[in-house]
């Protein structure tokens, strides 16, 4: 007994407390090679409580007596985390011709290569697509026409001043994606307004590259451009019933309808609301393709990704894909190079930039929105819609995403096999969009977790092991920068709405208060 407890001991300690992983270090002799790294294995508590640390959960009933509620949660792999998100709610002005009514704006990023310009953008991208939104609801017969949608406009009618245009919900999805093509060339365009203020006539005559790395805005301005980010952004717009989508990179957006049943008990259906912007996606391939010279076509997108590197084809920031290279070289010179932070050099495919473009796709759909009497969801009516970073579809499936949520609001608890979820809270597919990253099977071994008040949280959970304690405990206790490996940042955003009964504004567990009137 004095020789077996010790044994006991020491085995329950070391195969179940700590795990080992494979990581790659330098050895002796300056070469990578792979080793195993002992961890130390976080308790299901500390687990609860990191997925938990980040939940924010929102309730506002508005003026028109619906009750909009939403749930964000994220957890970092990267240390700092490079996923950032926001939300504001704006209210329509008395002198609108769609007043009442309100626009709800919500937004993830999903930075790389840093965080400043997801940070950036969860300041400043909601503010700049609603100014957008303004200048139309001013002047909505002078919005602004692409080239070619003018000409065909005019092309419909004899007298292209009578002309009445698009249709209200393209002019939308042009302001929207307006405002993130402008956005992302101011990002741009700083630094080299600020190397152009800082030239004197001599520098300039001698073609010498000023030294302006202590400039105070520096380093805020470069690395805002030269990090990148994806956005997604879902626009609510209560008075006209609409939603608007705006993706730029690989970020996704999914909606949850619900149908009706010969049995009576209902279905869930999955609307993609979103497409991948990948390489993998061949019609961003396509695209990118017919943007540059032929003899570029077979690596403008190579292995997936672009000229071999970036996955995204679409993002803000991500300058080395967009500046040619001579501005590359002089920007890094004068910001960087004293800073001791010098650019990394394009990629060595880099001929005919840019490669990158922070231009949204903008889907539409009609807002099925509750009555007052109403006591069940309407035939295909959207009920719920999730925005999440890649992080969250790397792990799970629309599917599964939709059925979680589902799960959720009735009222499933504790440890779920997941393969009776499917029986449980039926789901069907609807439009599927594009999937940009490499196709995923739907779990079914192991048990889904039905724990958490959150719903982003609960997504989180579900995405990383689930009831799966063991493994669940694993995939969190593995520390920066070894868990880029084995997961992403993630950030999910959930949003549903009902009916309330009565029509006072109220506020609960909110960050902030409704914004100016819009």
């Amino acid at each position: 007994m004095a020789i077996g407890t010790p044994a006991y001991l020491y085995y329950r300690y070391r195969y179940t407390q700590t795990f080992t992983i494979p990581v790659k270090e330098k050895g002796l002799d300056g070469k990578p090679a792979t080793v195993n790294k002992h961890l130390s294995l976080m308790s299901l508590k500390d687990v609860d409580q990191r997925i938990r640390e980040n939940e924010t959960s929102v309730t506002q009933v508005r003026p028109n007596g619906l009750i909009w509620k939403h749930t964000t949660a994220f957890l970092a792999s990267n240390d700092p985390i490079e996923d950032a998100n926001s939300c504001q709610i704006i209210q329509r002005d008395d002198t609108d011709p769609s007043a009442p009514g309100d626009y709800l704006f919500f937004t993830v990023m999903d930075g790389h290569g840093g965080y400043h310009t997801s940070q950036l953008l969860s300041h400043v991208l909601i503010n700049a697509v609603a100014l957008e939104l303004s200048q139309l609801i001013q002047k909505p017969q002078e919005a602004k026409l692409g080239r070619l949608e003018w000409v065909k406009s005019a092309i419909r009618s004899p007298n292209p001043q009578s002309s009445p245009g698009i249709p209200s919900q393209q002019r939308v999805s042009l302001a929207i994606q307006d405002a993130f093509t402008k956005l992302d060339s101011e990002l741009l365009n700083a630094p080299l307004r600020i190397l152009a203020n800082n030239i004197d006539e001599e520098s300039s005559k001698n073609k010498v590259v000023p030294d302006l790395s202590q400039h105070p805005l520096a380093l805020p301005s470069m690395l805002s451009a030269i990090s990148g980010s994806c956005a997604i952004m879902a626009v609510f717009d209560t008075a006209n019933r609409d939603l608007h989508v705006a993706c730029t990179g690989d970020s996704r957006a999914v909606a949850g309808v619900w149908e009706s049943t010969e049995d009576g008990k209902g279905q869930w259906r999955v609307e993609v609301l979103s497409e991948d912007q990948t390489g993998r996606n061949m019609d961003e391939k396509k695209r990118m393709q017919s943007e540059h010279p032929a003899d570029e076509a077979d690596y403008v997108i190579r292995d997936g990704r672009v000229l071999g590197g970036l996955e995204p084809t679409r993002a803000f920031g991500d300058a080395r894909y967009k500046w040619p290279r001579p501005v590359q070289e002089s920007l890094n010179q004068a910001f960087m190079v004293g800073n001791n932070k010098p650019m990394r050099p394009p990629p060595q495919l880099f001929k005919t930039p840019p490669y990158v473009t922070a231009t949204p796709v903008v889907s539409h759909r009609e807002l099925s929105l509750p009555d007052e009497n109403e006591s069940t969801p309407k035939y295909g009516a959207i009920r719920f819609v999730v925005l999440a970073t890649d992080g969250l579809w790397d792990q799970l499936t629309n599917e599964e995403v939709v059925a979680l949520v589902g799960g959720h609001f009735a009222g499933l608890k504790g440890a779920v096999p997941r393969s009776q979820l499917p029986d449980l809270v039926p789901v069907t597919s609807g439009s599927q969009g594009v999937e940009g990253k490499k196709k995923k099977d739907m779990k079914t071994q192991g048990h889904w977790a039905f724990k958490d008040d959150n719903l982003s949280a609960h997504l989180i959970r579900n995405a990383f092991g689930g009831g799966d304690e063991l493994h669940l405990r694993k995939m969190l206790s593995i520390p920066a920068p070894y868990s880029r490996r084995y997961r992403d940042d993630v950030t999910v955003t959930v949003v549903w709405w009902e009916h309330g009964k009565g029509d006072t504004p109220t506020v609960a567990t909110i960050t902030g208060p409704a914004k100016a009137k819009l």
